[in-house]
């Protein structure tokens, strides 16, 4: 229990890290691109190699298909209403006018209400795509070998850009330093707890639930995934992504064959 409550605060902290970065450094927007690429790469494969095939082994194509898919509609349906609350930008590491929560027409106390709305979205956008990740650490210490350093490697990955990007938002949202290293320590609890309660919980279900349920949680990173990190990579990137996250790719599967 306390090697999975471990773990996730260890993948969790990244986006405390990259939030760190972003309030005392100028990352350029292309290196947050291409750590975002290898991030995608290697969470694509964490879900494909881990989840997806120990979900088929366990429980069976059918539970997997199911929760897979069930996985990807649900983060779909709060991405769209995170979305609709202003974290739409929750990667982005930098925000255009269009993408101002009110015009600039509005009064000043309209604006600043605009941006807190923006700055909670880019919150709640953030902690919705720590929980599957994090329960998925504590779901592979089940199998009684270890943590899956494939899925906490490729989670810390992805975690530092989101931490950068988001944090660049919360700034342009006129958030302190302060608070936004508050919130980013929120996240980092969060993920801690996510994978203890994985760890507890799935402990106790039969083998095709927990297939399911690491399915689904394979189809809400699938989905988080191609909604916001493979977009926001590219557009801050370049075309150089594809590779930098076939690079990320091949990293997952050799830490899957080794370990």
């Amino acid at each position: 229990m306390w090697n999975a409550l471990m773990w996730g605060a260890i993948a969790g902290s990244a986006v405390l890290l990259g939030a760190l970065i972003a309030m005392f450094f100028n990352m350029p927007k292309k290196i947050i691109g291409w750590i975002m690429a290898f991030g995608t790469g290697t969470l694509i494969g964490a879900v494909a190699f881990e989840l997806l095939s120990d979900a088929v082994e366990d429980g069976g194509i059918w539970a997997t298909g199911i929760g897979f898919m069930v996985g990807a509609i649900v983060y779909t349906a709060f991405d769209l209403y995170i979305s609709r609350k202003g974290g739409a930008n929750r990667k982005r590491s930098y925000m255009s006018k269009d993408d101002s929560s009110s015009p600039a027409s509005n009064s000043s106390s309209k604006a600043k209400d605009g941006s807190s709305q923006s700055g909670l979205g880019i919150f709640a956008g953030t902690v919705m795509d720590a929980i599957p990740e994090s329960i998925m650490i504590g779901a592979s210490l089940l199998a009684g070998q270890g943590v899956s350093l494939v899925l906490v490697i490729s989670i810390f990955v992805s975690n530092i850009p989101e931490g950068l990007s988001s944090t660049v938002g919360l700034k342009q949202s006129h958030y302190s330093r302060g608070k936004i290293f508050g919130m980013w320590a929120v996240v980092l609890v969060i993920s801690a707890l996510a994978s203890m309660a994985g760890y507890l919980f799935l402990e106790l279900l039969p083998d095709e639930i927990k297939a399911g349920i690491g399915a689904f949680a394979g189809g809400g990173i699938i989905a988080m995934i191609c909604s916001t990190m493979m977009p926001e990579a590219y557009e801050d990137g370049g075309p150089l992504v594809g590779l930098i996250a076939s690079l990320g790719l091949l990293t997952a599967l050799l830490l899957s064959i080794g370990s």
